[in-house]
């Protein structure tokens, strides 16, 4: 089923992330540093044009399991 990762869906036990950004080499980066730090991609990638600005947007959700219970206070880049 799309959205599943490891078999379940996040939880309490997942935290999740919206990379964003133009569609460059920095974008791709930011997508392999979370991947590199223990995130999971979750869901297909997004790309929109943005008329306003002229340039392509890029999006992807990824998800982490994590030890601790959520807490909004959580700096989900730091996980």
């Amino acid at each position: 089923m799309p959205g599943w990762v490891s078999g379940h869906f996040p939880g309490d036990d997942m935290i999740y992330r919206l990379l964003t950004g133009d569609d460059t080499s920095a974008f791709c980066h930011k997508v392999s540093e979370a991947l590199s730090k223990g995130w999971t991609l979750y869901g297909d990638p997004s790309y929109a044009f943005d008329a306003e600005h002229g340039v392509m947007r890029c999006a992807q959700a990824v998800v982490k399991e994590i030890d601790a219970p959520y807490s909004p206070d959580m700096k989900l880049g730091a996980q």
